[in-house]
C-alpha cells in the first residue's frame, strides 16, 4: 500500500543533509583540489542515484514530484543509507509498506564501500537467493550483465537450471559441481528463512525439472564451491580465477571478488576485459 501523503519539507531537509554528509572517498571519488562544496556535489548524488541532477534539486528544494519506490529505493542506494535510514526515506516519501524485493536488494552501506575501490576489479554483490545486485563493469565484462533479470530469473539458482545460456561462461566439466552446490546452498537457505521465504519460492519454481529434483531428493547440505572458478568467456577463452567472498550476514549479502594469479595468461587476459571494458562484450 502506498499513502500518497509526501513530507516535502522533510525529504527536502533529510536529502540534502545526507549529500552533505558524504564525502567524495566515500562514495569511492577523488577530491579534486578545488572541491569547495560541503559534501557532495548533486550532480555526483544524481549520478548515483540513477536520476537527473534538476530532479534531485527541485526534491531538495521542497518542490519535487513524489518519488516512486523504486526511485526512493534508487536514491537510498546513491546516498548510501543504512536500513533504518532507507525506511525513514520511504516514509518521508509518503511509501509505508516496501515491497519485500526493495527491501531484500537494498545494499549495505559496508558492502557499497568496498565496492566503491574496487571499480578496476570484476566484483558483484549477490543478494539472498543469488540474485545479482550490483556489478563493477570488468564483472560485466566476464558474466555478462547480471542485473537485468526481473521476476523467478533474477535468481542464478533458477537460471541455472531452466536457461541453458546461464552455463555458457562456466567450464563444461564443472556444471554438475555446480548444480550439486547450488542445491545444497539453497537447501540451506530455505531452512534458514523458512516455508514462506524468497528461498521457498524459488525452490518451488524448480520442483518440475527433472535435474534439480533429483538432486534436491539427495539432501545435500554443506557444499561450498573452491575458491577457485574456471570460466569460458566467448572473447578471451578459458580464465582461471580466484574468488573471494566477503559477507554480511545482517543483510545476507555476499560480495564476490575475483582475481588472477600475476603472471599467468588468465592474469593478462584479465586485465585486457578489465581494459577494454563491459561495452565491449556486452553483446556476447
Amino acid at each position: 500500500m502506498v499513502d500518497t501523503t509526501l513530507d516535502r519539507d522533510g525529504l527536502a531537509a533529510f536529502l540534502r543533509g545526507r549529500r552533505e554528509a558524504l564525502q567524495p572517498e566515500d562514495v569511492g571519488l577523488r577530491r579534486g583540489a578545488r572541491r569547495r562544496t560541503n559534501g557532495l556535489r548533486r550532480e555526483e548524488v544524481s549520478e548515483l542515484c540513477g536520476m537527473s541532477a534538476d530532479y534531485l534539486a527541485r526534491l531538495e528544494r521542497g518542490s519535487g514530484s513524489q518519488p516512486s519506490q523504486q526511485m526512493a529505493a534508487a536514491i537510498a542506494r546513491g546516498l548510501r543509507l543504512t536500513s533504518d535510514e532507507r525506511d525513514h526515506l520511504f516514509l518521508l516519501c509518503g511509501h509505508r509498506r516496501q515491497p519485500r524485493q526493495v527491501r531484500d536488494a537494498h545494499i549495505s552501506p559496508g558492502l557499497l564501500r568496498v565496492m566503491d575501490r574496487l571499480q578496476d576489479t570484476p566484483a558483484q554483490i549477490i543478494g539472498p537467493v543469488g540474485e545479482t545486485l550490483q556489478q563493477t563493469p570488468p564483472a560485466v565484462a566476464l558474466l555478462g550483465d547480471e542485473t537485468r533479470y526481473t521476476g523467478p530469473a533474477r535468481s542464478a539458482l533458477h537460471r541455472w537450471f531452466t536457461d541453458p545460456t546461464a552455463r555458457d561462461r562456466y567450464l563444461p566439466e564443472d556444471h554438475h559441481l555446480h548444480s550439486r552446490v547450488y542445491t545444497a546452498i539453497m537447501r540451506a537457505g530455505v531452512t534458514a528463512q523458512g516455508p514462506d521465504s524468497p528461498a521457498a519460492a524459488v525452490v518451488a519454481g524448480l520442483r518440475d525439472n527433472a535435474e534439480f529434483a533429483e538432486l534436491w531428493g539427495r539432501q545435500e547440505v554443506g557444499l561450498r564451491w573452491s575458491g577457485a572458478k574456471r570460466f569460458v568467456h566467448p572473447e578471451v577463452g578459458r580464465i582461471d580465477l580466484f574468488c573471494q567472498t566477503l559477507l554480511d550476514p545482517d543483510q545476507g549479502q555476499s560480495l564476490l571478488i575475483f582475481t588472477a594469479t600475476p603472471g599467468t595468461e588468465s592474469h593478462e587476459k584479465l586485465a585486457l576485459l578489465t581494459v577494454l571494458g563491459a561495452d565491449t562484450f556486452a553483446g556476447s
